[in-house]
């Protein structure tokens, strides 16, 4: 009897390949589905921690440059100006430009538990103020954004402490 030597095939299948991109695919798909979900979230806590980290450095700035500098709530979004001779005056570039707002965020800005009207575009006078002594207009500006259960809470006070704090909505 004679044994008769049959190739043997080496790799896949065409099948075999599909049946794994289609895998990959599904995969893909669940996790770009997962992240997608929490893009609003995400969006919330990082424009929360930029402005928390610009009144920061706005706060530094004032204390070395001798010089006060104020921040400015508006529908659009924000911006900070400094002390001239002549008047409070709109820092145009660099990192203190203008900032806008994502288009779901809500803000909701208060001075000794009265609110202050974000309403009005671009107001002569800032709403909150970097003094050179090292100190901040007391503030508490709670940001959210439509449909989502958190938000964020950052709280200023005289001392020029600030606090950012993730507030979860009970149900």
């Amino acid at each position: 009897m004679s044994v008769r030597n049959t190739p043997v095939a080496k790799g896949f299948t065409l099948i075999e390949v599909l049946v794994v991109v289609v895998i990959l695919a599904v995969l893909a798909a669940a996790v770009s589905m997962s992240l997608a979900g929490g893009g609003g979230e995400r969006q919330l806590e990082r424009e929360a921690q930029r402005i928390e980290a610009l009144l920061r450095y706005v706060c530094e700035r004032a204390e070395i440059s001798g010089r006060q500098i104020g921040v400015s709530f508006d529908p659009e979004g924000y911006f900070f100006s400094e002390t001239e001779p002549d008047g409070w005056h709109a820092i145009k570039d660099g990192e203190l430009r203008r900032r806008r707002w994502n288009a779901a965020m809500m803000v909701a800005l208060s001075r000794d538990g009265i609110r202050v009207d974000t309403s009005i575009s671009s107001p002569e006078q800032p709403q909150l103020a970097c003094f050179s002594s090292g100190e901040l207009t007391p503030f508490r500006l709670d940001l959210s954004a439509a449909e989502l259960p958190s938000s964020y809470r950052i709280d200023g006070s005289p001392d020029g402490a600030l606090t950012l704090e993730r507030r979860d909505a009970t149900p």
